[in-house]
């Protein structure tokens, strides 16, 4: 049965709406303003993604930020999902309950905290190994898997759960090895779950600031610690223009891994119904 929204309803969820994506629809509409005014458009121009694409130093940090966050949405993902496994296949509830809370700590400790401690255990390392130039792509990329870990574990661990705990064992009985029931069995059934892991892990690398700031080094700059660096003078409209194909590019990615998913989940239902006349 169908519910009607009142008028009220409709008006909460137009505010809401309007709250959430009115900043990035003016953000759109500046980055193709002809001026350099915030304020007042005085025409249509492409002059600020012209201008983007000549900025090498904007240029190199986009490349940086996009090598982490895949770089370290795959290697959290890997992880991650055989975590989840491990931790999915757990009999005492009393070490699974110990085990998820100290997996959850990353994601509840505060960014700041998680950037300051991280940054002198690196330092203190390699003062350990003789090291002075401690800081650098590395320590970032160790510092981006931990905090995107919780994320990969917590989407994939709900599927495994789903999961007939029998399927692997006819895959066996069928004469497939463990590691070939895994992934002809376990790993496609879970795939939508390290899908999500994936995009969340690779969203929240793309945009860290914080514990990015603090494990940094000299010679590897990413797109929002350049941007920081331009607030202490003024930011750019070029950066409305780069923020904008950003947008563009993870909407439409979004949509796409939804309509996969949805054609996934068709195929295999009728797959199912197919069996099931059979």
């Amino acid at each position: 049965m169908k519910t009607k929204m009142s008028p009220l309803s409709k008006l909460y969820v137009a505010f809401i709406l309007l709250f959430l994506y009115a900043p990035i629809v003016v953000m759109i509409v500046f980055s193709f303003n002809d001026s350099a005014s915030t304020s007042v458009i005085s025409g249509f121009s492409l002059r600020w993604y012209e201008s983007l694409l000549h900025d090498d130093g904007t240029m190199k940090a986009l490349s940086n930020t996009l090598i982490l966050a895949v770089t370290s949405s795959l290697t959290a993902t890997v992880m991650g999902t055989a975590a989840a496994v491990g931790i999915n296949t757990f009999r005492n509830k009393y070490i699974k309950k110990i085990t998820m809370g100290v997996t959850n700590i990353p994601m509840m400790n505060p960014e700041i905290v998680t950037g300051i401690s991280m940054m002198l255990l690196f330092v203190f390392c390699a003062k350990l190994v003789g090291k002075t130039d401690a800081l650098g792509f590395g320590t970032m990329l160790i510092a981006h898997v931990t905090f995107n870990l919780p994320y990969v574990i917590l989407s994939v661990l709900p599927k495994l759960r789903q999961l007939d705990k029998y399927l692997p064992e006819a895959a066996m009985d069928l004469g497939c090895t463990p590691v070939q029931a895994f992934f002809k069995v376990v790993l496609p059934s879970i795939s939508t779950g390290i899908v999500s892991g994936f995009m969340m892990s690779f969203t929240l690398s793309l945009d860290d600031f914080v514990i990015s700031y603090f494990t940094q080094g000299p010679s590897f700059e990413t797109l929002p610690i350049r941007i920081f660096s331009m607030t202490k003078k003024r930011v750019t409209p070029d950066m409305y223009a780069l923020s904008t194909l950003i947008f563009v590019a993870i909407l439409l990615l979004l949509v796409l891994l939804n309509v996969a998913q949805a054609k996934g989940e068709k195929r295999m239902s009728n797959k199912l119904n197919k069996g099931v006349k059979k």
